[in-house]
């Protein structure tokens, strides 16, 4: 899994992988072009009590994670919790310019500090991810009613996001049934050539959905061979099909909507708290790393949900179930 903010992984590693409920942004994740980033609302000022809380809850944090004078580190706006007697509490850590977030859950008394995640056992724990993917206008293969949608944010450069990609031809014949959903997000901090790479896929799109997967086989098949200096030539190369205008796909490479298409995608991203690639949600559920076992199981569960209510046998018209994978070992939790 390629980490954006590797200096950061050993000091905060208990708080950047859990934090997938409440939706906030990366701050750690490549932002959209400040010219095109949409306008934040300024949060509101904490009242002198939630001030002198957010300060007591600093000084734990940086105890428990021993973040000394060197982290600068930031605390809040308080939020309600699914608990009624916590507060959900944001927290921003930044070390020799690199920032990553996560959350704490605090009592209202202040006595009591909760890491990693916390539910609402009374609705569905990935309802707001689902509410947060917007599966319309972006790539995407199989059927558009299907059962279990696969939204994958991935990043053309990626060594890992190249290992998913052999990983889902698989996947995708085991699961015929099954739609996949392409995400960029490029790590343009790390990646030299993968903002210019997500930019062609977009213009692709434009054109053709065949030209897009045509791109998007062509770069992850010869990722070792892909440079910054190359990058353009190789994009005219794996989108090169007839009825394809070449003119208007250097066009629209140039255009300020292709950018904010990315930036776009960025955004979705970061709201979801995504801050590696691959990261995949399976009807909402992430999977950090795209590990091929997980994703197979939570396929295997979601199309079990559906298939609980209705006959063993298929119905006339109906497609007989995918045979299931071999056995898997079940995945981290």
């Amino acid at each position: 899994m390629q980490r954006i903010s590797w200096i950061l992984a050993a000091a905060v590693a208990i708080m950047v992988v859990p934090f997938r409920v409440h939706a906030q942004s990366a701050a750690s994740a490549p932002a959209p072009p400040a010219a095109q980033a949409p306008a934040q609302p300024a949060a509101p000022a904490p009242s002198p009590e939630e001030a002198q809380f957010l300060k007591n809850a600093e000084v734990f944090a940086r105890k428990l994670f021993g973040w000394g004078p060197d982290f600068q580190v930031k605390l809040g706006p308080l939020s309600k919790a699914p608990a009624p007697d916590y507060y959900i509490v944001p927290v921003l850590v930044t070390f020799s310019g690199t920032s990553d977030t996560g959350v704490l859950y605090i009592s209202k008394d202040g006595k009591t500090v909760i890491r990693g995640e916390m539910f609402d056992t009374s609705s569905d724990p990935f309802a707001g991810n689902r509410a947060l993917l917007r599966l319309d206008g972006s790539p995407s293969r199989g059927p558009a009613d299907a059962r279990v949608t696969l939204v994958e944010f991935s990043d053309f450069e990626c060594p890992h996001c190249r290992q998913l990609y052999e990983n889902m031809k698989i996947i995708l014949k085991q699961y015929p049934q099954i739609r996949v959903v392409f995400k960029d997000f490029p790590l343009v901090a790390a990646h030299p050539w993968a903002l210019t790479a997500a930019i062609g896929g977009h213009c692709a799109f434009v054109q053709s959905p065949d030209a897009f997967w045509a791109l998007h086989d062509g770069l992850f098949e010869n990722q070792e061979l892909i440079s910054a200096a190359d990058i353009w030539d190789k994009l005219l190369e794996f989108v090169s099909q007839p009825g394809l205008d070449k003119d208007a796909f250097k066009a629209c490479m140039a255009s300020p909507e292709a950018k904010q298409a990315i930036a776009t995608s960025l955004a979705e991203g970061q709201a979801l708290s995504v801050n590696s690639t691959p990261t995949v949600f399976v009807n909402g559920r992430p999977v950090v790393g795209g590990d091929p076992s997980a994703i197979q199981q939570y396929i295997d569960y979601e199309l079990g949900l559906h298939q609980g209510a209705q006959s063993a046998s298929p119905q006339p018209g109906q497609p007989a179930p995918a045979s299931k994978p071999a056995a898997k070992p079940a995945a981290k939790p």
